[in-house]
């Protein structure tokens, strides 16, 4: 595979080509709207957040990891409240989610990895299929993040 799609596959990942990304959809969101659900909406910013950085930690794993086992769906896929657990859990998960997103492009970009492999796991997916799974998992839940900004009045951010 070329250096260009690599890098393409890297550059999507960051959302910034046709739609708002993870850092405007995370950013100056004030802390009492975190835990927030907006009326007809199943989940607050926080759920969102902590399902995209759980997610996306399982699919790290995925691609990693030859023993591989999927926490159970959906209890190990969210958050168990609607509420960040302390002041600091919302920073720490849009930490962790911009160091473990950087991993998933270091990845693309490898070219030691065979992006049309298949996955250390033995699934029967590649690389490349797993690191489009990320992307659009991740387009699709910052989407509703923005969504439930917009409807706590806190969208655009600052």
């Amino acid at each position: 595979m070329s250096e260009r799609w690599r890098e393409a596959v890297a550059a999507v990942l960051d959302g910034r080509e046709a739609h708002a990304t993870f850092d405007d959809a995370v950013a100056d969101l004030a802390p009492e709207a975190r835990g927030r659900r907006p009326e007809g909406l199943p989940h607050s910013a926080w759920e969102l957040l902590e399902h995209l950085r759980i997610a996306q930690v399982d699919l790290l794993a995925y691609l990693e990891d030859p023993e591989y086992v999927a926490p159970a769906w959906p209890d190990g896929y969210w958050p168990p409240s609607a509420d960040p657990p302390d002041p600091g859990a919302w920073d720490e998960s849009v930490a962790a989610y911009r160091r473990d997103r950087q991993r998933l492009q270091a990845l693309a970009v490898d070219p030691a990895v065979d992006l049309l492999a298949k996955v250390p796991s033995g699934a029967d997916h590649s690389y490349l299929r797993t690191l489009l799974v990320a992307t659009d998992h991740a387009a699709y839940h910052i989407g509703q993040l923005v969504q439930v900004r917009r409807l706590l009045g806190a969208w655009p951010p600052g």
